[in-house]
């Protein structure tokens, strides 16, 4: 028994005298506010995309492509060395590739890709939704032909249009009753 909690002695109670937590219990929530009072902080933010993460991974799919060029050439080298009994294959079909050929050819791919994939814009098609900095810079460049698209101004605030109408309303209301004060004024 401790903190006095259970039974002083399972004797004669016909249990054990193990005392478990109610896990059904539900704790009281904490008493702040769900939402916030001010409602210009719970504007809708884009998601800005982090782009050190996006040129990583740009360079990460072009080293992808540029080992696998690499690779491939090896193996080349490798077949090409092997002896003729070996192959059982006709050698004209492999060329031997030298050291200094794969490297130029890599660094040939590595200038193409590059150039590449600094011209070409995102897509969200292709992309996997663990790809969020991707999605978020795909996301953001859609919105901006949506936008240009239906002519909205760059600087344009979300319910702009809602606080106009309510100066508008209230302008005529306090000119309402400066019309009315004139004319008790008058009488």
């Amino acid at each position: 028994m401790s903190s006095n909690v259970g039974l002083s002695t399972p004797r004669g109670s016909g249990t054990s005298g193990y005392v478990q937590r109610n896990l059904s219990h539900l704790r009281p929530r904490d008493t702040i506010a769900p939402y916030p009072k001010d409602y210009d902080s719970i504007k809708h933010r884009q998601r800005q995309p982090d782009k050190a993460i996006l040129a990583h991974d740009r360079a990460r799919e072009i080293e992808v492509k540029v080992f696998d060029l690499r690779d491939k050439l090896e193996d080349e080298e490798y077949v090409s060395s092997l002896p003729l009994y070996i192959l059982h294959i006709r050698t004209d079909r492999y060329s031997r590739v030298d050291v200094d050929e794969i490297e130029n050819q890599c660094a040939a791919l590595r200038k193409k890709l590059t150039a590449e994939m600094n011209g070409s814009k995102a897509s969200a098609r292709g992309l996997k939704s663990h790809q969020v900095h991707e999605l978020a810079a795909a996301k953001i460049e859609e919105s901006e032909k949506l936008r240009k698209a239906l002519g909205i101004r760059e600087d344009y605030e979300e319910g702009s249009h809602w606080k106009k109408q309510e100066e508008r309303m209230r302008d005529a209301t306090l000119e309402r009753g400066k019309e009315v004060a004139r004319e008790e004024n008058e009488r």
